[in-house]
């Protein structure tokens, strides 16, 4: 069933069944196709970003990297994914979500295996920049993608689902390190966790043949070119979805940044301030992935449960509360270990709404570029925290430096998240 609603002047679809699960069982052939595709390009993506913070520190001893630097790294990647992503999404709007994400995700594998070549940490500075244009290009791509092919009343639990394939990828990476670090020495594994950064690249055969194209996106792109071309790159920028731009841009920074202070730093925490070795921090890890992957399945089923702003802000609050915890109280490794789970949960399982919540938020000719602007904006800035925080570290505990700059990027989400408006159920349709 769906109802307008003429305050806002938006078609919404009632949500009947919130069961986690429901929008699996009634899909047809197509969006499966497109879901499963999506979700392997988000975990081999997330597998692909993590490799650089589970080798940082190998890399900081063979290269006599400081803590400054070594974060820089991290910093520049998302930097330049945050050009990627808003190019992406212009691109997908352009040319099509399939074919920008095929390219996007081949462009990111190549620069993977470059990675694993480079011979100085300036090479891998430089290769890691150029990396992060195609990681933040098949973000926009992809979530758009899922966002449209889906049916409102399904879409917030199969996009948040989708997003759950980060986990996975974030364990595939712990995993490889384990495998290769207890095999190779330290100075050949950390170029195999690269090398295998590349095998993204294998999903383009399964999208060429398999995953079409949204209808609405493919009618959208006719008719603005029967009306004589397409929407400028800035025109997220003015009128009335001027609002919407700056504080989807500010409540994207807060939720990333809170998440790139708390995952690039923690294994580094682990093995400084708690004294584990690589191998045994593996256990740790896996708590906080663990807890990382099924908070985002509970996301999804929240997101069209309670709605995508309550998912932030009851999350956002759950994430600064946890943080202040596993960084500044005196436990012991084992309760430390326990909080693993919850840090993972609350400093993901919001990610489950926001591919959903940007996609509601634009009509269709601008949504590739309003949602991969905003989204890439938040990352951008969001990738000044890892190399903050390894500057502060230099000067105070590097477990208070992630929880200064955690809470205050979870305080920034919580208030751009207040200021949106709900969007669940949104009904999307073809305009130009």
């Amino acid at each position: 069933m769906r109802t307008a609603d003429p305050s806002r002047n938006v078609e919404t679809a009632a949500i009947e069944d919130t069961s986690l699960l429901a929008f699996y069982r009634d899909m047809n052939l197509d969006e499966r196709r497109t879901f499963w595709a999506c979700g392997a390009g988000w975990a081999l993506d997330g597998m692909d970003f993590m490799i650089y913070p589970l080798v940082i520190g190998t890399i900081m001893t063979l290269w006599k990297v400081d803590a400054a630097d070594a974060g820089l790294a991290g910093t520049v990647t998302l930097l330049s994914s945050a050009i990627g992503g808003w190019l992406g999404g212009y691109f997908a709007d352009r040319i099509g979500r399939v074919r920008t994400l095929q390219f996007t995700i081949l462009w990111f594998s190549v620069l993977s295996l470059v990675c694993a070549l480079v011979q100085s940490f300036d090479q891998l500075l430089m290769a890691r920049a150029v990396l992060g244009l195609g990681f933040g290009g098949e973000w926009a791509a992809g979530a758009v993608l899922m966002g449209e092919a889906i049916r409102p009343q399904y879409r917030g639990r199969a996009v948040g689902s989708v997003q759950s394939g980060w986990a996975v990828g974030w364990g595939l990476a712990v995993l490889a390190q384990a495998i290769l670090f207890r095999l190779l020495p330290a100075e050949v594994a950390w170029r195999w966790m690269f090398a295998i950064g590349a095998l993204p690249a294998l999903l383009i055969f399964y999208l060429r043949r398999y995953v079409a194209e949204p209808e609405i996106a493919a009618a959208t792109r006719v008719r603005q070119a029967e009306a004589g071309g397409h929407p400028p790159l800035w025109e997220i920028f003015s009128g009335p979805v001027l609002k919407t731009t700056i504080l989807a841009a500010l409540m994207a920074t807060g939720m990333q940044g809170g998440y790139y202070a708390i995952t690039f730093w923690v294994p580094r925490f682990l093995t400084t301030e708690r004294k584990l070795s690589i191998v045994s921090s593996t256990g740790y890890l896996s708590a906080l992935i663990i807890g990382s992957f099924i908070g985002y399945l509970v996301g999804a089923w929240l997101a069209d449960r309670i709605g995508r702003r309550n998912l932030f802000l009851t999350f956002s609050l759950g994430a600064i509360a946890v943080v202040l915890l596993y960084t500044q109280l005196p436990l012991n490794n084992e309760v430390l270990w326990i909080l693993g789970f919850p840090l993972g949960f609350f400093a993901s399982g919001y990610f489950s709404g926001m591919g959903a919540f940007l996609t509601e938020l634009y009509p269709t000719r601008l949504r590739g570029s309003g949602q991969g602007f905003c989204y890439n904006f938040g990352r951008g800035i969001g990738a000044l925290f890892p190399y903050l925080v390894g500057a502060l570290s230099t000067t105070t505990a590097l477990g208070n430096a992630i929880a200064i700059f955690a809470v205050a990027a979870y305080g920034v989400f919580f208030l751009a998240a207040f200021a949106l408006p709900e969007t669940r159920g949104r009904v999307l349709h073809a305009d130009g």
